[in-house]
């Protein structure tokens, strides 16, 4: 993690979560996060550091300087940085995690059938670049 930013883990090759890191970018006017694919090679060291199942966890971890956030909890906790009235989103903290969860599961499952996948990680335009570790 860089000092003065959390990092936002994604799965580079995902439409869903490329669309996602684009969104949080617009939204991130703090400039708050900074970004690396899973599949890079910041991504596979945090997935061996923290020993990640990622059969479990294989869509976004979110690298705090308090430790990892994963599934709906770092999309909440992502939420809670961004602009107003995008921080409200984190009202839904309050439902218990394997709710979130289950419902983070479904779509995690299924967002290559229904948004499609890359053949390999998105490359950063070079305005972007400075956002991205790698």
């Amino acid at each position: 993690m860089t000092k003065n930013h959390q990092v936002v883990l994604f799965d580079g090759v995902c439409n869903l979560c490329n669309s996602s890191v684009q969104f949080i970018i617009k939204n991130d006017k703090k400039g708050v996060f900074k970004f690396a694919p899973l599949q890079g090679t910041f991504g596979k060291d945090i997935i061996n550091k923290y020993q990640i199942d990622t059969t479990q966890t294989d869509s976004i971890i979110l690298l705090t300087k308090n430790g990892l956030k994963i599934k709906s909890t770092a999309a909440l906790y992502i939420s809670k940085a961004l602009n107003f009235p995008l921080n409200l989103l984190f009202v839904f903290i309050i439902v218990p995690a394997f709710i979130r969860d289950g419902v983070y599961n479904v779509i995690a499952k299924n967002r290559y059938k229904w948004f499609g996948k890359k053949e390999a990680c998105m490359i950063p335009t070079p305005e972007l670049k400075n956002k991205f570790l790698e």
